[in-house]
């Protein structure tokens, strides 16, 4: 969506400046359309900014005809949420060498060498997830446990693994909890995480007794599948993201956790640093982070990320994030009511 604040002219030639936004896909999270398209166009219209929010939908070669046409259009920003850190560092050179500034949003673009980083503590979040498994395991003597990781192109899917290991991998080590599978899922695609889940189930006689699941698209391909062979809401699934779906598993029961990510703050970030660049400022953040590929710091905007379980959904509808009216109607009215919560 191209969204023109004034008429006057964009990019470089004018006054208003124009910031181009590639978002990933829409198949592996719905929050890229349904929250960080919103919240990004809110953001600009409020800061009175022309805009060209565009989506990928997971072509790597989309991707790269997004960012030669917005270069092309004269964007003085281009923000991106990688497919890829191959894909996503060309994109980030070819807008170097033409002197636009760049912002890595939500995801590092490992060797990219953006101007800014803005995300959250990932490996925090991975740590919430796995502490709570742990908790959902309760009482669950040497637990067998699954992981389905992310994308093993995405550095976040690893910064979430490095979370979560932090605190099985001692369970492991002392014989408290027993590693069973750890599968990566290419491109985050869930069809393909329901079919490598279906296989761990088979492999291990279905004796999982919980998976560590790195998104809440990939824990309900792993309810359905759960659910086929009578075992949903029996084994502890995790998730992150606080999607509607995500959370309304949560209130049936057949999802112990997710993390939610307040989207809203991650985009005004983002946008705030955009418009700031866009008008020849160098703003100062308070964190940076560690290329892995070049070891190079890159200035950063880490936000923190809140565990969610039945008992504090609430938290979620208050902060706007998910619509009560979305989350509790037709059938999970009641369990809307169980759970307590309100509008």
């Amino acid at each position: 969506m191209y969204k023109r604040q004034s008429d006057g002219e964009s990019g470089g030639d004018g006054d208003t400046p124009l910031i181009g936004v590639i978002l990933p896909d829409s198949a592996s999270s719905d929050r890229w359309e349904t929250a960080d398209r919103r919240y990004l166009e809110a953001a600009f219209d409020a800061a009175g900014v022309d805009y060209d929010i565009q989506n990928a939908q997971g072509s790597r070669e989309d991707f790269q005809t997004i960012a030669e046409q917005m270069l092309t259009s004269g964007v003085n920003v281009l923000i991106t949420v990688n497919l890829d850190s191959g894909t996503g560092a060309t994109v980030i050179e070819n807008a170097k060498a033409q002197g636009v500034a760049t912002i890595d949003y939500d995801r590092l673009t490992e060797g990219g060498g953006a101007d800014y980083y803005v995300s959250f503590d990932n490996e925090a979040v991975g740590r919430l997830q796995g502490e709570g498994l742990v908790q959902c395991l309760e009482g669950v003597e040497n637990p067998l446990v699954a992981e389905l990781n992310g994308s093993p192109t995405d550095n976040n899917a690893t910064l979430f693994k490095n979370g979560y290991d932090s605190v099985l991998d001692p369970l492991y080590e002392s014989g408290e909890f027993t590693k069973g599978p750890d599968e990566w899922v290419p491109d985050w695609d869930n069809a393909t995480g329901g079919t490598i889940f279906d296989q761990m189930l088979t492999d291990t006689g279905a004796e999982i007794d919980g998976v560590l699941a790195a998104n809440d698209d990939l824990a309900h391909a792993v309810i359905t599948v759960l659910e086929r062979n009578g075992l949903n809401g029996t084994v502890p699934v995790t998730g992150q993201d606080a999607t509607l779906q995500g959370l309304q598993n949560i209130l049936t029961g057949d999802q112990c956790m997710t993390v939610y990510k307040a989207i809203e703050e991650e985009a005004n970030a983002a946008a705030e640093l955009a418009v700031a660049l866009a008008n020849g400022e160098k703003p100062e953040t308070d964190f940076s982070v560690t290329d892995p590929v070049t070891e190079d710091e890159v200035p950063a905007v880490l936000l923190d990320p809140l565990s969610v379980t039945a008992e504090n959904i609430q938290a979620v509808i208050d902060d706007g994030y998910v619509a009560y009216a979305d989350l509790c109607a037709g059938d999970y009215a009641a369990l809307c009511d169980e759970a307590g919560l309100t509008e």
